[in-house]
C-alpha cells in the first residue's frame, strides 16, 4: 500500500523532473516504501525515478517489488541493464527471481553475468523448490579458525559490504566445512589477541541443503536464530537462512494452509494478480470433488427413502445432526494441521492426541445430544427426540475423531495435512453421519 502523502510528492518530483528530490527520494528512504510507492506509477516512471538510484540501491528496491510488477519492469530493460540490475541484487532474491523466468531467457542472460555471480546462480537454480537451498543465500560472513580477534575483526570490514548479515560469522576450514560460529558481539568483548578457535562455539545447529523450507523456519523459531547455517551432504556450509527469508516462508506456508482449509488450491501469485481463469479453476477444482462427495450423501439418502417416508420426523433433524458432525470434525481438522505446521505434534504425542481428541469429541457429543435431546422434545415425542440426541453423539465424536485421524494419515504418507480441508471433511462427516442417523432411527425405533 502505498503512503497517501508520499506518492503526491514523487508524482510531483516527476513532473517536475527534480533531479535531486528523486536522488533524496531513493537515498533515505526504506527501499520497501520505496518499492510500495512505485507500485502506483507506470513503467516508464518507475525507472525514471530509479535512474536516480546508484545501482546496488536499484537491487535492493527490485527485491520489495512484486513478481507480477518485476516481470513488467524488466520486459523494458536491455539485456545489459537487466544483467547489471540482478549482479546487484542479494543473491538469494535474484535466484528467486530467476526462478520465475523462462528457462531460456535465464540461459541468455547467464553468459553476460560476471563469472562469479553465474556460478551462484546455477548452484542456488539447481536446489529444489521448497527446499533450505532454494531460499538461502550464499553471502555470508565466515573466518577460518586460526585468526586472531584483531584480525577477525579486520577482516569482516572488509566483507561486511557484501554480506547479508554479520552477526553470526562462521568458522570453516579451507574445505569449507563448518568448525563453529561466533558472534560480532562476542568478537567486539574479546581481546585482541584471543584466537577465533578458543571463542567460537562449536555446538552449531546447522539444517541440511535439502531439508524442506517449513521445517528450517520451524527450527529457526525454535531456537530465535537471527541465521541458520545450512551445510551439504559432507558438512561444509554452502549458505544461510535469514529470518526474513524465514518470514517469507512462514506467511508463504500459512497461506497455503488457510487456502487448502478453506477448499482452494493455493494461489502461486496474491488474489489480485491471479488471472480469472487461474482463479475459476483452482476453486473448481474443489468444487467438484465436494460436489462428488455431496453426490455419495444423496445416494447414501436415497437408500433410506422408504424409511424416511414412515418417519417424516427424521428429515427435520437431519441438518442439525450433519452440522454438528462436520463442525466438531472441522474444529479438529483445524488445530491438528495447525499444530503438524507448527512441528507440535510427532510420532511419540499422536496417541496421546487421539486420545484427547476422542475424549473431548464425548464430551463435546454428550453435550450437544442433551442440547439436541430438550429442542427435539418440542416436536417429537421422547423415544424420537432421544434419536436425535442419541445420533447427534455419535457422529459428533466420530466428526472429532475423523477430523483429527486424517491429516495426521495424510502426515504419514508425506503428503500436505491441509489437503484434509474442512469442507472435505464435513463431507465426509456428512457421508457417515447419514448412516449413522438412520441406522440408529431403524434399531431404536425396530424398522
Amino acid at each position: 500500500m502505498h503512503d497517501p502523502l508520499l506518492l503526491p510528492e514523487l508524482r510531483e518530483m516527476l513532473n517536475e523532473q527534480d533531479v535531486s528530490a528523486m536522488q533524496e527520494f531513493c537515498e533515505v528512504f526504506h527501499p520497501g516504501v520505496i518499492a510500495e510507492n512505485l507500485d502506483a506509477l507506470t513503467t516508464t516512471e518507475c525507472w525514471n525515478v530509479l535512474s536516480h538510484a546508484n545501482v546496488g540501491r536499484r537491487g535492493e528496491v527490485f527485491a520489495f517489488l512484486s513478481l507480477p510488477r518485476q516481470m513488467e519492469l524488466v520486459a523494458t530493460l536491455e539485456k545489459k541493464d537487466l544483467t547489471g540490475l540482478l549482479e546487484a541484487m542479494a543473491s538469494d532474491d535474484r535466484a528467486s527471481f530467476l526462478k520465475n523466468m523462462d528457462d531460456e531467457q535465464v540461459e541468455l542472460l547467464l553468459p553476460l553475468i560476471a563469472h562469479a555471480e553465474r556460478t551462484d546462480i546455477r548452484k542456488l537454480l539447481s536446489y529444489p523448490d521448497h527446499s533450505a537451498g532454494s531460499i538461502m543465500t550464499t553471502d555470508y560472513a565466515s573466518l577460518p579458525e586460526g585468526m586472531t580477534v584483531r584480525e577477525a575483526l579486520s577482516q569482516l570490514r572488509h566483507q561486511a559490504p557484501d554480506r547479508e548479515t554479520i552477526y553470526y560469522v562462521y568458522v570453516i576450514d579451507e574445505a569449507r566445512h563448518l568448525h563453529g560460529f561466533i558472534t560480532l558481539r562476542k568478537l567486539f568483548l574479546a581481546r585482541s589477541d584471543a584466537l577465533v578457535a578458543d571463542l567460537m562455539d562449536t555446538d552449531v545447529i546447522s539444517v541440511r541443503v535439502d531439508d524442506d523450507q517449513e521445517m528450517v523456519a520451524n527450527k529457526i523459531a525454535r531456537y530465535d536464530f537471527i541465521a541458520m547455517p545450512v551445510v551439504d551432504d559432507q558438512g561444509r556450509l554452502v549458505g544461510i537462512v535469514t529470518h526474513d527469508d524465514v518470514l517469507d516462508v512462514v506467511q508463504q506456508e500459512a497461506t497455503e494452509d488457510v487456502h487448502r482449509l478453506g477448499g482452494v488450491e493455493p494461489l502461486e501469485d496474491g488474489y489480485l494478480s491471479t488471472s480469472f481463469f487461474t482463479l475459476a479453476w483452482k476453486r473448481g477444482i474443489w468444487l467438484v470433488l465436494l460436489l462428488v462427495a455431496g453426490f455419495g450423501t444423496s445416494a447414501i439418502l436415497s437408500h433410506y427413502n422408504s424409511q424416511t417416508e414412515h418417519f417424516e420426523w427424521l428429515v427435520w433433524f437431519l441438518p442439525l445432526v450433519l452440522a454438528s458432525g462436520g463442525n466438531a470434525g472441522s474444529q479438529s481438522a483445524t488445530l491438528v494441521i495447525r499444530a503438524l505446521a507448527l512441528g507440535q505434534l510427532n510420532r511419540q504425542t499422536q496417541f496421546q492426541i487421539g486420545r484427547r481428541e476422542l475424549l473431548t469429541g464425548l464430551t463435546l457429543g454428550a453435550t450437544l445430544a442433551v442440547m439436541g435431546f430438550t429442542f427435539a422434545r418440542f416436536y417429537v415425542p421422547t423415544v424420537d427426540a432421544a434419536v436425535v440426541a442419541g445420533t447427534v453423539a455419535l457422529v459428533v465424536t466420530f466428526g472429532t475423531v475423523n477430523g483429527t485421524l486424517l491429516p495426521i494419515v495424510l502426515k504419514q504418507l508425506g503428503l500436505d495435512p491441509a489437503l484434509m480441508s474442512n469442507p472435505l471433511i464435513a463431507s465426509l462427516s456428512d457421508m457417515i453421519g447419514v448412516l449413522i442417523y438412520y441406522n440408529v432411527a431403524l434399531l431404536a425405533l425396530g424398522k
